[in-house]
C-alpha cells in the first residue's frame, strides 16, 4: 500500500476536528455531470448511458448560467424544469452513493468526520448517511413559492410532477415553484455560509475533494483552516490554487477512498 494511504488514514484518525469540503468530483463517480470539470468527454466514455441520456435529453449546448438564471426562472419557470429536469428529479433520483461519500458516512458514523461542507446539490452525502451536511449550494429537497410565504414542497413530491409531465405548483396560488438551489447571481444561504464559516474555524484537518477551488466561499474555507494553523489534504484531478499549501496532495479520489475503505475495515 502507498504511504500516502496510510498517512491519510492518520491524519484523519488522529485529527482533533476533521471535515471535508466536497465538490462536483465525487459526483461524478456517481454519474452527475460536473458542469465546470471534466463534460462531456470523460463521462461519454465512463458513465452509464441511461444516466447520461436523462442529462442529456434535449440538449445540444448545455449553458448552465442559462438554465440557472434567477430573473428568468421568474419569467418562464418552465424554461428550467425542461432544461434542468431531467437531471435533477430522474438523474439524481436514480443516481446511488459514491464510494466517497459512503466513506465519509462511515468516517462520521465512527466519530473522525465533524461535518461535510459541499458545493454540490445532488443530495448524495444525505443519501449515503451523512447527518452532519451543509449544503452551500442549496439542495432540490425543498420546493417553495416565489410569492405565497411559507408554501413548501418535499423533493419526491416535486419528482413525481416531473416524471408525470406536470410542474410542481404553488397550492395557493399556481405558480410554478423554484427548487432551493443558489442560481448564478444569487447569494448563497446565509445560515449555510455561518454554519460552513464556523466549522472550518474549529477543524485541524480539512479533507478537500473532487474541487478545484475556483468558485467562493467554498474556496476560501480551506485558508480559514490553513490560517488558524490546521492542515488541508488535496484529492482532486485538477490543479487548485492550495497544492502547495497541503499537507498531502493526491490525485485519483477513487483510489485514495478505495484504500482508506480498506485501512477502515
Amino acid at each position: 500500500m502507498h504511504t500516502h494511504y496510510a498517512e491519510l488514514f492518520e491524519l484523519i484518525s488522529s485529527a482533533r476536528y476533521c471535515i471535508a469540503l466536497t465538490g462536483a468530483g465525487i459526483s461524478t463517480l456517481s454519474g452527475i455531470p460536473d458542469f465546470r470539470g471534466a463534460f462531456p468527454d470523460e463521462l461519454l466514455k465512463r458513465f452509464s448511458p441511461e444516466i447520461l441520456a436523462l442529462y442529456l435529453d434535449g440538449l445540444e449546448d448545455l449553458m448552465p448560467e442559462k438554465v440557472y438564471d434567477p430573473v428568468r426562472f421568474e419569467e418562464d419557470p418552465e424554461y428550467f424544469y425542461k432544461e434542468a429536469g431531467h437531471l435533477l428529479y430522474l438523474g439524481f433520483r436514480k443516481a446511488l452513493p459514491s464510494l466517497v461519500h459512503e466513506c465519509l458516512a462511515e468516517l462520521e458514523t465512527r466519530g473522525l468526520l465533524k461535518a461535510v461542507i459541499t458545493q454540490n446539490i445532488d443530495m448524495l452525502h444525505r443519501k449515503a448517511g451523512s447527518r452532519r451536511v451543509i449544503e452551500l449550494h442549496g439542495s432540490p429537497a425543498i420546493h417553495y413559492c416565489l410569492r405565497c410565504p411559507g408554501i413548501r414542497l418535499g423533493y419526491d413530491k416535486a419528482a413525481e410532477a416531473f416524471e408525470a409531465g406536470e410542474l410542481p405548483r404553488c397550492p395557493a396560488c399556481g405558480r410554478v415553484l423554484k427548487p432551493n438551489i443558489t442560481f448564478y447571481g444569487e447569494i448563497l444561504p446565509l445560515e449555510a455560509r455561518r454554519e460552513a464559516e464556523e466549522e472550518a474555524q474549529k477543524a485541524d484537518v480539512m479533507l478537500v475533494l473532487g474541487t478545484s477551488l475556483t468558485v467562493n466561499p467554498a474556496a476560501s474555507l480551506p485558508e480559514t483552516v490553513l490560517r488558524r494553523g490546521g492542515k488541508i489534504v488535496i484529492v482532486n484531478r485538477q490543479d487548485t490554487i492550495l497544492d502547495n499549501n497541503a499537507i498531502l496532495r493526491l490525485r485519483e479520489l477513487e483510489e485514495t477512498f478505495t484504500e482508506l475503505k480498506k485501512l477502515l475495515t
